[in-house]
């Protein structure tokens, strides 16, 4: 089996105003930068031998700061992109939209014009999926992808049914961790892929994290 270790990326100024940044390149904040380097040490003993993060910079300084190198930047581990959303306050978003909100981070929504949940688990898989085999090529047993909230979510979805309805969104700097079996012909094999641990954040800032 190999371990794979899902990161979210630090906060930003953005999702301290609660502000929705789909693939808007925004960058780490300081808050954000305390959040990772909480959870360096954890990083640090789990040891991943191979490293991916998305093509977006609050990625890339959330591997920095947890000292680790990046091995590969894969855009399909990018966040969602939702269109007319982007920049807009979640509140906003809420108070104009009705029950839309809740539906799209349930995944049963997307904005006009927005990338689909189900074009997003797509992509997730395909870049999850080519990370395993590259990690495993080279004999690592550890992979970490730091990606975004909403392909933690797809992914959860789709390798260990994880219902995106009943969860909270990933922590800041939090981490996941999925047991791989490299073998499977796809990660959405029954017994492909197994949760061992979610949403662990030794910062636990904010309690109640924004998407």
């Amino acid at each position: 089996m190999m371990r794979l270790l899902l990161v979210r990326h630090g906060e930003t100024a953005w999702n301290e105003e609660r502000r929705l940044q789909g693939q808007q390149d925004v960058g780490l904040s300081e808050a954000g930068r305390r959040q990772v380097r909480a959870l360096a040490e954890t990083v640090g003993y789990l040891a991943p031998g191979y490293v991916v993060t998305s093509g977006l910079r609050r990625t890339r300084e959330t591997a920095e700061v947890l000292g680790v190198r990046a091995d590969a930047r894969d855009p399909r581990l990018n966040e969602a992109y939702l269109a007319g959303w982007e920049g807009r306050y979640s509140a906003q978003v809420k108070e104009e939209d009705g029950g839309v909100y809740a539906a799209w981070r349930a995944g049963r929504f997307h904005p006009p014009g927005a990338e689909s949940f189900g074009a997003l688990t797509e992509r997730v898989l395909a870049g999850i999926g080519a990370a395993v085999r590259r990690a495993e090529a080279e004999g690592h047993g550890q992979l970490m992808a730091v990606t975004h909230g909403g392909p933690v979510r797809a992914f959860l979805t789709a390798a260990v049914g994880l219902d995106p309805a009943r969860t909270v969104p990933s922590h800041p700097a939090g981490l996941s961790i999925v047991d791989i079996d490299p073998r499977a012909g796809s990660l959405t094999e029954p017994g492909a892929a197994r949760l061992r641990l979610f949403n662990y954040s030794p910062a636990m800032s904010p309690l109640d994290p924004a998407d």
